[in-house]
């Protein structure tokens, strides 16, 4: 039996047509709309290489079956940029460096961005490195990932009262 899904994948409308009601978000994503920057690393929710934005909140899309978030809006690293524009987390993680082999880079990238949006990340070192606790870097690029998300809160002006205070 198929059933259909309703996104919007990246500003873009999508409906997919499901053969099976057990499809996660990143299966989706990576499979069947060749979206592959959303990485799969664990499969089990505890790296964050493939974190992605639904509805505007991080989510590791290997734990989110797809048929419970009908008429989402999902945004991933592909939609994330606009045109050759990178976004501020983007450009703020190559000024910092803050990358080595790739891999959680996306991951990295869209769980700063959500951490950011919702104020979350302040301008403490240590608020961000627990807010970005659940993304894994086997590399070992914390440091250059805890500054590029501290200049990204700055050059997106997304501090909190609390870090004004």
């Amino acid at each position: 039996m198929s059933m259909s899904v309703t996104f919007t994948i990246n500003r873009a409308p999508r409906t997919i047509e499901l053969d099976d009601p057990r499809v996660t978000l990143l299966d989706l994503l990576r499979e069947r709309l060749d979206l592959v920057g959303t990485k799969k690393g664990c499969d089990r929710g505890q790296c964050g290489a493939c974190t992605i934005l639904l509805n505007g909140r991080r989510v590791n899309a290997c734990l989110a079956l797809a048929l419970s978030h009908d008429g989402a809006e999902i945004l991933t690293i592909e939609g994330l940029a606009e045109g050759d524009a990178l976004h501020p987390v983007q450009a703020a993680f190559i000024e910092h460096d803050a990358l080595q082999c790739g891999f959680c880079t996306p991951g990295q990238v869209m769980s700063a961005v959500g951490l950011i949006e919702e104020g979350e990340a302040g301008l403490d070192p240590e608020r961000v490195r627990e807010g970005m606790s659940g993304n894994l870097c086997r590399c070992g690029a914390y440091r250059g990932i805890t500054e590029a998300v501290l200049a990204a809160t700055r050059a997106m002006g997304a501090t909190t009262e609390e870090d004004a205070a």
